[in-house]
């Protein structure tokens, strides 16, 4: 008996359908939701992520295969970029950066708001750790204190050395443990 992976009902045989793009096997009052997948489409979806060996399906999966192979030699050689390489990582102690810089001007809470055309609670905010500066407003708090609130970029990778060829980290290469 197998249950039916829409309402979990067991059934003798299921019924192969085709519901918001996602095949199921579900029971005879579960058909209604969808629509039934012959046998000869669900072969052609089992081959179409198969690897290499049965190419002989559309053109279409042949092409996508080839390529998907080349775009996964050239990764596995290189890291992949993201957007977040090009981001700045904040300090852990902006809070106290800002804080310092304000009081060593002589500012209050609510002179380095109207300076910075912000609301004083923000800058509250700010300083007590509870939220982070927007990167318009790190900006203009960089600008007007002459701090800057930037981690330093990626300091912490060059900390880590990883045993692997690939020079790829893992979580092994990062934790410390606490026996």
């Amino acid at each position: 008996m197998v249950q039916c992976e829409m309402c979990g009902t067991e059934t003798g045989s299921p019924n192969r359908v085709k519901i918001e793009g996602a095949e199921l096997d579900v029971c005879d009052e579960c058909t209604e939701f969808g629509t039934e997948v012959t046998q000869a489409d669900s072969s052609s979806t089992s081959t179409k992520y198969s690897t290499g060996s049965s190419s002989s399906g559309s053109s279409g999966s042949g092409s996508s295969s080839s390529t998907g192979t080349t775009s996964s030699s050239s990764s596995g050689s290189s890291r992949r970029s993201d957007m977040f390489d090009e981001m700045d990582e904040l300090a852990q102690d902006y809070d106290e950066r800002v804080r310092s810089g304000r009081e060593s001007r002589g500012l209050s809470q609510a002179e380095l708001a109207n300076t910075l055309n912000e609301k004083a609670s923000l800058i509250r905010k700010i300083e007590r750790g509870d939220t982070l500066p927007s990167d318009e407003v790190q900006a203009k708090l960089e600008k007007a204190l002459d701090v800057d609130l930037s981690a330093g970029g990626s300091t912490g990778d060059t900390e880590w050395e990883s045993d692997s060829s690939t020079g790829e980290y893992t979580l092994g290469d990062v934790v410390e443990r606490k026996d």
